[in-house]
């Protein structure tokens, strides 16, 4: 996939494991070893810099500590409040909001080819702790993020056999019948299926890339971001404009929805706080406040259907 080991980079979150292979290839590659906290910042950031450094294919080996590693998304979810108190809630809206914005855009909107390994293990479903069931070796990520990825394959036989999760038919041919390793031919049909592609100027590739983020942040970020464009993306992307800024009004909208239906939730349960709280026990009382004077707002709609029926 590419031309020198030099435009090769290798995201290590394994404890230095990467380092093993550095006599695999004519010449040396780009390395960096991931300590924790893996959280999906920290990827997106070493995503970056890895671009910035002109790398064009990217191994990241693994992407699992983002997500139940040390400072990774399960921690972020079940971590300590900001005041140093347990929570009794996983803030999963949170944590899930980081892999998105963080990993997830920076891997999507890479200017580069990445690699992503993925850890697995058997798992099993105790729905009913009676009767067990096997669910069968599964990849440990975000459940969604195997399918964000253009191709995802399972591993087995030491790496000899494969079994396609998501192939595109374009791709089909290049990853072979999945009864054999995977060598440089399956990356010379992937760069040949890339070249048959109009191309456009990078700069221009990498700002959408870039902008595409910024939206998420609203039109005044989204303003500052295109005047700050050089010449040749601001006219490269004229015509994608108007997206743009739909998409960036959408998010300031969604904020603004979101702040107004927490505020509307919160008078509700104060209202009915004041009402029920005599027939409340001391430990109810004290928890119900405590999400009231944080503003757990996570909190709100589960506090309001206790006090309800009461």
């Amino acid at each position: 996939m590419v031309s020198s080991a030099s435009e090769i980079g290798f995201l290590d979150t394994e404890n230095g494991r990467g380092s093993f292979y550095s006599d695999k290839l004519d010449g040396q590659f780009l390395y960096a070893n991931l300590n924790p906290p893996f959280s999906p910042d920290r990827y997106g950031k070493a995503i970056k810099e890895f671009q910035s450094a002109g790398v064009k294919v990217l191994v990241i080996d693994s992407v699992s500590h983002e997500w139940e590693g040390i400072g990774g998304c399960e921690d972020i979810a079940n971590g300590l409040k900001p005041d140093g108190s347990e929570r009794k809630i996983a803030d999963w809206k949170r944590s899930k909001y980081e892999h998105r914005t963080k990993l997830m855009n920076a891997l999507m909107y890479a200017d580069m080819h990445i690699i992503c390994c993925v850890r697995a293990r058997e798992k099993t479903d105790f729905k009913d702790v009676t009767k067990p069931v096997s669910l069968g070796i599964q990849p440990i990520c975000e459940k969604n993020f195997l399918f964000e990825m253009m191709a995802s394959v399972m591993f087995s036989n030491e790496g000899k056999n494969q079994k396609w999760i998501k192939m595109p038919d374009y791709l089909k041919d290049a990853f072979g019948s999945g009864g054999d390793y995977l060598g440089p031919q399956t990356g010379q049909k992937i760069i040949e299926w890339v070249l048959k592609g109009e191309k456009e100027n990078p700069i221009i590739t990498k700002c959408r890339g870039e902008i595409i983020q910024v939206c998420e942040q609203g039109l005044d970020a989204l303003k500052k971001y295109w005047v700050s464009m050089p010449k040749i993306a601001q006219v490269g992307l004229e015509i994608e404009k108007e997206t743009y800024k739909a998409s960036a009004t959408a998010y300031d909208q969604q904020l603004k929805d979101s702040l107004q239906n927490s505020e509307a939730l919160l008078e509700n349960l104060k209202e009915l706080f004041e009402l029920k709280k005599e027939n409340l026990p001391y430990d109810q009382i004290e928890s119900i406040e405590r999400v009231i004077n944080e503003n757990e707002s996570a909190s709100f709609v589960k506090c309001i259907e206790y006090l309800k029926p009461l």
